[in-house]
């Protein structure tokens, strides 16, 4: 089973979109990002702040590898490891009752509770990346149509992506801020 280059196009750019800007909120705001990180309570004190240096850089990177088409295999693996890693800590917290917690995604862009939901949609985007670790399918090249189709796929799964993340911060009945 192969996948279709349209489709591989489009989610590598969105899959890179997504990293790209957590990364550039991230550190926009260092400090904010090393409370989020200290405050999910998983690492050694000591750790944090290496951690919450390293890990826009590593979320650069992994866009980076994502756009190159010779590296894009490569982007795809470590973007789910890091997605499998979110969606873990998200989890492990949840368990033991802290979901007062920011998740940290869009540092600055949005403050988003962790829940269960987050966890899905960090597992949908597991997903994602699973798809580009299908056997490349035979090269084709692209035709207008083909490009058009990719831009406005992205567009709107980043709009989607924007529009659930918005949803997901709204308080939940009965429940105030």
């Amino acid at each position: 089973m192969s996948v279709d280059p349209v489709l591989a196009l489009t989610l590598r750019l969105m899959l890179a979109g997504l990293f790209a800007t957590a990364a550039l909120a991230k550190l926009r705001r260092r400090e904010a990002f090393e409370g989020i990180v200290a405050n999910y309570r998983l690492l050694p004190p000591a750790l944090v702040a290496p951690f919450a240096r390293l890990l826009p850089w590593a979320e650069l990177v992994t866009a980076g590898l994502l756009l190159l088409p010779a590296t894009a295999r490569l982007g795809a693996l470590t973007a789910g490891l890091l997605l499998l890693v979110f969606a873990a800590a998200m989890a492990i917290n949840i368990l033991r009752g802290r979901t007062a917690i920011d998740c940290g995604c869009f540092v600055g862009f949005t403050r988003q509770r962790i829940g269960w939901s987050l966890v899905v949609r960090n597992l949908l985007l597991v997903g994602a990346c699973g798809v580009l670790l299908l056997p490349p399918p035979a090269a084709r090249p692209l035709g207008a149509f083909d490009l058009f189709t990719v831009a406005a796929a992205t567009t709107v799964l980043l709009a989607g992506y924007a529009a659930l993340s918005a949803l997901l911060e709204l308080p939940h009945p009965g429940e105030g801020r």
